[in-house]
């Protein structure tokens, strides 16, 4: 089946365009509670969970008719951190778990992320299926048996006492200074809480969402915002998020920058060391530093590779039953405490590497020195195919060859965006910068 609405992660486009408008949202609504109703049960139940976006409201809104037409009940919890619904979703025995958010995107975008009754993303089958019911005419409820809404007062809260379990008992975060970024994003109450209650000094900045501003100059994918204030007020670590808080960068006292694959380094040998991590595997993406995976074989781990996206790694997590996975992006997923990637949960163990060996960040977020890596990314006009282009492939062809035995190159299509993204990896920097500046030339004019 050629698939028209999701993509990797969800169904994710520009609010109030195809496929993110309120018309769709209301079907896919419709055919999420069609496909999860267990007929003849009761107490069909659905978690809606999203991020600070102003289309946060219309698509919500649309969702809840179309899962209540259909005889689901509806519970929404707010604002709230991807990996919250997925925890809810399980922890309130909910047949569905849905997240309005477009992650790291910009305000105009969002996304609608549904997960499953155990609180992992949805297989690729159950998408399909809810495809298509949307291509079709979806049989409503019965009109006694219309669904109610309600909103969940407290769905932060139980997001928060459950990220303390995570830690070790009686771990507390006094005497830590912390600035945290929230992105303007879904974790702007609920983050600094946290922390705060754990006994840490917390600077907050990215925490007045206005509707317009999520991801705007600020978190995970502009970790310089927080670096800069890491810096000015002397603290200890810094903790940046995205708009939907399932992914995190660090930043140490001295206000370098620790991505997903130093982050995931520290946390596979910390580990390994306490015989934690499952047959000694890390499950990461092609997008992963050569570094890391070398890193690990120096520790006698090993790396299993996946395409891009947390879904990927979640899945082959799943299949090898392995308990450590993420992206260098900064989704880390660590299945002993989440469902999927979860930013706060890892800078909960990042702290608490620091509070049990009383070193600074700097001496734990830098595990292995990076092979050279350089990633552009060309926006491209909608029904351009610019990997199909005689020019593009014979450069593709040239960089490979250059690079043949000294490094690696990676091209491929956003799955969320209207992107192609343009990786190498190579000891050189001078022939990394030709191979990538090539292909980018090439595209650029046949695009």
């Amino acid at each position: 089946m050629t698939r028209k609405l999701f993509g990797t992660d969800g169904v994710r486009g520009t609010a109030n365009s195809f496929p993110m408008t309120a018309e769709m949202a209301l079907k896919l609504g419709a055919a999420a509670g069609r496909h999860f109703r267990r007929d003849g049960s009761n107490g069909h139940r659905v978690v809606i969970g999203k991020d600070t976006r102003l289309s946060g409201y219309m698509i919500e809104t649309a969702l809840v008719a179309g899962l209540t037409s259909t005889g689901m009940n509806v519970l929404l919890l707010g604002p709230v951190p991807t990996p919250a619904v997925g925890y809810l979703t399980r922890s309130m025995r909910a047949d569905l778990g849905i997240m309005i958010s477009a992650s790291h995107n910009a305000h105009q975008d969002n996304g609608i992320k549904f997960f499953g009754p155990d609180g992992f993303k949805l297989s690729d089958a159950d998408e399909e299926a809810i495809e298509k019911i949307t291509e079709g005419d979806i049989t409503p409820a019965q009109p006694a048996n219309i669904g109610r809404a309600k909103r969940i007062d407290d769905a932060g809260g139980r997001y928060v006492e459950y990220a303390k379990t995570t830690l070790m008992r009686g771990t507390q975060l006094n005497g830590l200074r912390i600035v945290l970024d929230c992105a303007n994003g879904a974790a702007h109450r609920v983050a600094p809480q946290l922390l705060w209650e754990l006994g840490a000094d917390v600077i907050p900045i990215g925490t007045s969402p206005n509707g317009l501003n999520i991801n705007l100059e600020c978190g995970s994918t502009h970790p310089r915002t927080c670096a800069a204030k890491v810096l000015e007020t002397g603290a200890d670590l810094g903790i940046t998020l995205d708009g939907d808080a399932d992914r995190v960068i660090l930043i140490d006292e001295r206000g370098q920058i620790a991505d997903g694959d130093q982050i995931m380094a520290l946390f596979a040998r910390r580990w390994a060391e306490a015989g934690r991590l499952q047959d000694g595997v890390l499950v990461a993406t092609v997008m992963s530093n050569l570094g890391l995976e070398n890193f690990l074989h120096g520790h006698g781990l090993r790396m299993e590779r996946t395409a891009v996206g947390d879904r990927h790694v979640v899945e082959r997590m799943r299949q090898g039953g392995w308990n450590l996975g993420g992206e260098q992006s900064g989704h880390i997923v660590m299945t002993d405490y989440a469902t999927t990637g979860d930013g706060m949960i890892a800078a909960l163990q990042f702290l608490s590497a620091m509070v049990e060996t009383d070193r600074p960040a700097s001496m734990l977020a830098r595990s292995f020195e990076p092979v050279p890596q350089m990633l552009k990314n060309l926006r491209y006009a909608p029904g351009v195919d610019l990997l199909s282009k005689v020019e593009v492939q014979a450069a593709i062809e040239d960089a490979k060859s250059r690079l043949n035995g000294r490094g690696r190159l990676l091209i491929r299509k956003s799955g969320t965006e209207p992107l192609v993204r343009v990786m190498a990896e190579c000891d050189d920097e001078s022939l990394l910068n030709d191979v990538v500046n090539g292909i980018i030339a090439e595209m650029e004019a046949v695009a």
